[in-house]
C-alpha cells in the first residue's frame, strides 16, 4: 500500500469537480470561505475551471472532468486533490483516467458519496491510499466543526483517535449565507446489528458508497479480488454507506457484492447512517444487512459516524483500522502499514 506524502504547512489543495460542481451562489460563498479558512491554517488552495459549474448534474463533459483531475495530478505542487461535491456522474470520466499518471505522481485524493467510484478506483487498482471523509465545499462553513479539523490533521500525518459524536444531523437544512454548520438535532448510537453493545473489529479498510460501489462491479475500474488477495492475512474491514437503498435494494446490493467474491476475507463490517431509507417489507436496516451477510459470522456496527448524515470520521482505505462499539459509542483507529501481513 501506498501512503502519499502527508501535507505539509504550506502545501497546494487542488480542488475539482469529478461529477457536479458548484455554481448556486450561496454554494460558491461556500466555496470562497472554504479557502479563507484553508488559508489561515497555512494551506494554499487552486481550484480547476469546472469547480464553479453545474449543468444537468455535471460540472462539463467527462473528458473535461477527467482532464482537468489530471492536470492536477501532474502538478508537483499539489499534494492533496479534494472532490468539491458529490453528484450521480463521475462514472462517466473513469474511461477517461491516466491511472500511469496517477500512480507516478502518488499525493492524496478526498471525497464522499459519488467520489466513491475515483477512490475504490485508484485504491483496488493503483494500490494508493484514498480519504472517504469531507467533500471540499464542506469545508467553508464557518466555524469548523472538530470533523473537519480532524480530517486535516489526518491528512497531515496525525495519529487522531476518533470517537464517535454526541448528535447528528438527520434532515437537510436550508443554506442562506453558505456559512451554515452542522445542525446536529439527534442522538447518535451505534449498535451491533445482531443486539451486541460491545464489538471490536480489526483489518485492512476499504468500502464508500455502496450506491456508487454497485455500479463499478465487473468493470475495468475496480480491481477488488486482486486487492483481498493482496491483503488477506489482514483481513478487509469493510465500511459501507448508502445514499438511497431501501432494504429490499440493500440485502440485495449487499448479496450482489458477496455473491462476486468481494467478501471473501472479510473480517467485518462497519455500515454508517443511511441518507434515505425505506421498506416496503416491514424490514429494518440492520435487517436488511443480515439478510445478506449473517451467514459471514463476522462482526456487523451499524449507526457509525460516516457518510451522509453528518458529521463523520475521515476513513483512510488502505489503512489498517480497528472499530470499537462500547454501549453506543465508538471509536477508530487507524495505522498506515504499507505492507500486508504475511
Amino acid at each position: 500500500m501506498i501512503f502519499p506524502t502527508f501535507l505539509k504547512p504550506g502545501g497546494l489543495i487542488g480542488v475539482t469537480a469529478c461529477s457536479d460542481g458548484k455554481s448556486d451562489a450561496v454554494d460558491q460563498a461556500r466555496l470562497d470561505n472554504a479557502k479563507k479558512e484553508f488559508l489561515s491554517r497555512g494551506f494554499n488552495v487552486t481550484e480547476t475551471p469546472n469547480t464553479r459549474k453545474s449543468e444537468k448534474g455535471r460540472s462539463s463533459e467527462a473528458v473535461t472532468r477527467a482532464h482537468e483531475l489530471i492536470d492536477l495530478v501532474v502538478n508537483p505542487d499539489v499534494k492533496a486533490v479534494m472532490i468539491v461535491s458529490g453528484g450521480d456522474y463521475l462514472g462517466e470520466m473513469l474511461p477517461y483516467l491516466d491511472l500511469g499518471r496517477i500512480t507516478r505522481y502518488v499525493k492524496w485524493y478526498q471525497g464522499y458519496s459519488d467520489p466513491t467510484g475515483l477512490l475504490y478506483c485508484i485504491t483496488t487498482k493503483c494500490d494508493i491510499a484514498t480519504v472517504y471523509s469531507q467533500n471540499y465545499a464542506e469545508f467553508g462553513m464557518d466555524p469548523w466543526h472538530k470533523s473537519l479539523e480532524d480530517n486535516l490533521s489526518i491528512l497531515c500525518g496525525k495519529n487522531v483517535v476518533q470517537e464517535s459524536f454526541d448528535r447528528y444531523q438527520a434532515n437537510f437544512a436550508e443554506r442562506i449565507t453558505g456559512l451554515e454548520g452542522f445542525e446536529t438535532d439527534t442522538p447518535v448510537r451505534w449498535y451491533g446489528a445482531r443486539g451486541e453493545d460491545s464489538l471490536s473489529v480489526r483489518g485492512r479498510l476499504i468500502g464508500g458508497c455502496l450506491d456508487v460501489l454497485l455500479d463499478l462491479i465487473g468493470t475495468p475500474y475496480e480491481n477488488t479480488l486482486d486487492f483481498i488477495e493482496k491483503y488477506k492475512n489482514d483481513g478487509i474491514l469493510w465500511y459501507l454507506e448508502s445514499f438511497a437503498l431501501d432494504s429490499e435494494r440493500l440485502t440485495m446490493a449487499l448479496w450482489h457484492l458477496r455473491e462476486a467474491g468481494w467478501f471473501k476475507y472479510a473480517k467485518g463490517f462497519v455500515f454508517g447512517r443511511p441518507c434515505f431509507f425505506s421498506t416496503n417489507t416491514d424490514t429494518a436496516y440492520e435487517e436488511a444487512v443480515l439478510n445478506a451477510l449473517d451467514e459471514l459470522d463476522v462482526p456487523i456496527i451499524c449507526g457509525a459516524d460516516i457518510g451522509h448524515r453528518k458529521p463523520s470520521f475521515t476513513v483512510v482505505n488502505g489503512a489498517v483500522g480497528e472499530f470499537t462499539l462500547d454501549n453506543g459509542k465508538g471509536t477508530l483507529k487507524m495505522e498506515f502499514r504499507e505492507r500486508p501481513t504475511l
